[in-house]
């Protein structure tokens, strides 16, 4: 039975047969997913409720001078006793690393283990599955280097899939983020000059725009909660465009700031970064509408092309078979 294993997995035609039918399966969970998925807007807000709690907490206990760190989420007991057993964050978590995570949407010390515990766990698992196939599973003749090379990049993959999944989290959310911020800058333009302060101006931003955006509300919920507990008001502002990596943010942030310190208007602030976020957005759809004839003519030429002088020279090659 396990030579017929090692055989078929050997088989080039059984790799190719499996490999068609793994890609099959996750097109299909890629296309359901979003079917069957609901609406997260309420269990993640619920989220950021519990944050805004737990910052709350935070800044008390800092005013009495206790420990804030015992109110946030308990890491899992395994993986912490990993991660502290063998120091990973000393060799393999950084602070770059920590503000990817925030960026991803990962808050608290169980994401920060959570993470170094995978970057430690991947590689490992990946050598272990990359030697299997390539010294046991495969039977080909295969040179030892060319063996330790497979083993080797597999191991490498399997320490970069952390860093891959939250950076794709990242782009996920910046998309979503970079969609709905120039409505989100209009309504706290609306909300401002109609005579609201910016802390209920940010709550009722973070209240509207969850329909187009879920985690531009988290982080319009948080950067409220910390306008109200925080003592500085520009380490809020800050934390905004560190949590979510946008020009735009930036650009609203250094507007907030430079208002607040120098007592300029804030509408007229905000109205023109809303236009310059506005215009940029524009100038993003025009770069993508003038890239489209480049990227359509490679399938033009391998399939409408083929298939367009199979429909034109068809009949006149059977008309021509029939005669001759």
């Amino acid at each position: 039975m396990l030579n017929l294993l090692i055989e078929k997995l050997s088989d080039q035609k059984t790799l190719f047969a499996l490999l068609v039918g793994v890609f099959t399966v996750a097109s299909l969970i890629s296309i359901g997913l979003p079917v069957l998925e609901g609406d997260k807007l309420e269990d993640r807000m619920k989220l950021v409720a519990s944050e805004r709690e737990r910052i709350r907490a935070r800044e008390r206990e800092k005013l009495m001078n206790r420990n804030a760190g015992k109110l946030r989420q308990t890491p899992k007991a395994y993986m912490k006793d990993v991660v502290d057993r063998f120091s990973l964050s000393k060799w393999l978590g950084t602070d770059q690393a920590k503000a990817k995570l925030t960026m991803a949407g990962y808050r608290g010390p169980q994401a920060e283990i959570g993470f170094l515990f995978f970057r430690l766990v991947t590689p490992i698992t990946f050598l272990l599955v990359g030697a299997l196939y390539a010294f046991v599973l495969v039977e080909n003749d295969w040179t030892f280097m060319m063996r330790l090379s497979i083993v080797m990049c597999v191991a490498y993959a399997g320490f970069k899939g952390p860093e891959i999944f939250v950076a794709n989290n990242i782009s996920k959310r910046q998309f979503s983020m970079r969609r709905a911020f120039p409505d989100a800058l209009d309504l706290l333009l609306i909300c401002v000059e109609s005579g609201m302060s910016i802390e209920q101006s940010f709550r009722r931003v973070s209240t509207e725009i969850g329909v187009r955006s879920i985690p531009l509300a988290e982080e319009f919920t948080l950067t409220t909660a910390e306008l109200s507990y925080l003592p500085d008001r520009r380490t809020a502002y800050d934390n905004f465009y560190k949590r979510t990596g946008l020009d735009g943010v930036k650009n609203i942030v250094t507007s907030l700031v430079q208002a607040e310190k120098y007592g300029t208007p804030l509408g007229t602030a905000l109205r023109v970064v809303s236009q310059e976020s506005r215009d940029q957005r524009m100038m993003e759809a025009e770069k993508k509408a003038a890239s489209l004839p480049p990227k359509l003519t490679v399938p033009m030429i391998l399939f409408f092309l083929p298939v367009l002088f199979a429909v034109i020279l068809t009949p006149a090659a059977i008309q021509i078979s029939r005669n001759y």
